[in-house]
């Protein structure tokens, strides 16, 4: 019965918009004093938490990827795609995910993937008559690629809550980010081959996709840069991290597209966004401490393999579960109350804990375009000024790709762990 209260506690608060962090916290503190636990250890697990050298990888990833967006850079690897693959069927689309794609494997953001690509490409795909609605979905979904496709923030946080290598979670990512992005082109291309309604783009000459490409180069070194680096062991995600925002700014400011005050506004936004992320996970980390304290995740794994001792089961009601709060909570919270409570659940099950983790993300991924509070969502009805039902309408082909996908993660689980077990 407690579990249930604690939990319809929880869900009371969030449904009188109670920030996640304050109600998690709160929440928190208040089940540790019930039961006359001693305070003191709030701030000693607060101060734990963040003492943690991988956590330093998500403030330097935003900064990145904030200073990249000032700089313009979506504009180039746009171009750059546009003009190898802008004239097949659908190509302003096939450019879309693509450029998605690599910005994603620089960001490791999937807000600032959708923003990015997106200011460019709406204004590109609405003047060749490109359906509205499939436009936004197609961004919305696209974005969603940059949790997935490492470095992937999510990630990040999942290997630091579960003790889990965060460079393997990064190799198992790819495999499936990889496929998710073919999928959405095909989707695009056979949408645009059979529903028409846009004007194909030229081939562009070969000196015109050389010139794009050059302008794009310095990005995709430095993807390629901070991708290595952390593959080969050379260095740790937080200092490829590192290294990538001083390149970043050393690419924006050779180009001319960097200011002083470029740079600040940058920073003040990946600070606003990193201290919005911490106070979740703090907020997490006080909860999931009462909980545990509480013995409510061992209560449940007890509850799950006596009721649920078939894997297929277990992970069907995950599934749902996770799509059930995803209408209602973020991504990065649903990691971080989920987790703590399923996770001791899955070696009774015999599930891979990496497997799991991109299980886990590519369901939080589907949560990202889904009402009412898919922040993708609101990310492109902000940038292309639309109405949210247009960006619903669009993306929900992309959100059935990504269920297929996570159902065909359970059937052939080698689509994630074939890349860590074989390098």
């Amino acid at each position: 019965m407690e579990p249930f209260l604690i939990l319809g506690l929880l869900v009371f608060l969030l449904l009188i918009r109670v920030p996640v962090a304050f109600a998690l916290g709160t929440l928190g503190i208040a089940l540790l004093w019930w039961k006359g636990f001693p305070l003191i250890s709030v701030p000693q697990r607060i101060y734990g938490t963040l003492d943690s050298f991988e956590l330093l990888a998500v403030p330097m990833f935003l900064l990145m990827s904030n200073i990249l967006l000032a700089g313009g850079v979506g504009r180039d690897l746009f171009a750059a795609v546009q003009s190898w693959v802008g004239h097949w069927p659908g190509g302003l689309g096939v450019a879309t995910i693509i450029s998605c794609t690599l910005f994603a494997a620089i960001s490791g953001s999937s807000v600032a993937t959708a923003a990015t690509i997106g200011t460019v490409a709406i204004p590109e795909m609405a003047k060749r008559g490109y359906d509205r609605s499939f436009t936004l979905g197609m961004l919305a979904a696209g974005g969603t690629l940059g949790i997935l496709i490492p470095p992937s923030i999510p990630l990040i946080i999942y290997g630091v809550v579960t003790e889990e290598s965060i460079p393997t979670l990064f190799l198992a990512g790819i495999g499936p980010g990889l496929f998710l992005a073919s999928m959405f082109v095909i989707y695009g291309i056979a949408y645009s081959s059979f529903g028409g309604g846009y004007t194909p783009t030229p081939k562009a000459s070969w000196s015109e996709c050389g010139r794009a490409s050059l302008l794009a180069a310095p990005t995709i070194l430095l993807a390629t840069i901070i991708i290595v680096s952390i593959y080969t062991g050379v260095a740790t995600p937080s200092e490829s991290a590192s290294v990538g925002f001083v390149m970043a700014l050393a690419i924006t400011f050779a180009m001319g597209r960097m200011n002083l005050q470029k740079v600040r506004e940058a920073t003040h936004k990946a600070m606003v966004t990193t201290a919005m992320i911490f106070m979740i996970i703090l907020g997490a980390k006080v909860f999931s401490y009462s909980i545990t304290l509480y013995l409510i995740p061992q209560t449940i794994s007890q509850l799950i393999t006596e009721n649920l001792s078939d894997p297929n089961w277990f992970m069907l009601a995950v599934g749902a579960v996770l799509l059930f709060i995803g209408f209602f909570l973020e991504a990065l919270s649903m990691l971080l109350i989920m987790v703590p409570v399923l996770f001791p659940s899955l070696e009774a099950m015999g599930i891979h804990p990496i497997w799991f983790g991109i299980f886990f993300v590519v369901l939080i991924e589907t949560a990202l375009i889904t009402p009412p509070v898919g922040l993708n969502l609101f990310v492109i009805q902000a940038v292309g000024k639309a109405r949210l039902s247009e960006v619903v309408r669009g993306a929900t082909p992309f959100a059935a790709i990504m269920l297929a996908t996570a159902v065909l993660l359970w059937f052939w689980p080698d689509l994630a762990l074939w890349i860590p077990n074989n390098l």
